[in-house]
């Protein structure tokens, strides 16, 4: 099964609902299943941002499942759409001057935890 890692808190957010883009400088051609992987890294600006969610944030574990069923240019138009969507969880993309893209994630659903150390891109998980 494919996989992608994420800092946290951003695995949780897209777990629990809150984010369905996720947000890279390189673009996929991959559609389909991929399971949601809370790396060891932590976004410790951001975690202050979403302290008022009270999520889990675990590590080291996938920990959802969802498809990617897009990836999209993020230009000012979709900066815009996401704006609209949820300024708190796009902010980062919202105010990049990256060139990045936006994986759109969809029916997310959070699973029971699977512990395993992540990699970098979109990578293959072995099922045991």
């Amino acid at each position: 099964m494919k996989v992608i890692s994420l800092k946290q808190p951003f695995a949780s957010l897209i777990a629990e609902g809150y984010k369905e883009y996720e947000f890279r400088t390189w673009k996929t051609s991959y559609r389909g299943e991929i399971y949601i992987h809370a790396g060891l890294s932590i976004d410790k600006e951001a975690m202050k941002r979403f302290e008022y969610l009270n999520l889990d944030y675990p590590q080291g574990q996938i920990i959802a499942k969802c498809n990617i069923t897009d990836c999209v240019l993020i230009d000012e138009k979709m900066k815009e759409l996401l704006k609209k969507k949820d300024p708190i969880v796009y902010q980062g993309a919202i105010l990049s001057n990256k060139k990045e893209y936006g994986f759109k994630l969809e029916n997310i659903e959070k699973i029971k935890p699977i512990k395993t150390k992540g990699k970098l891109s979109i990578w293959e998980y072995k099922e045991k």
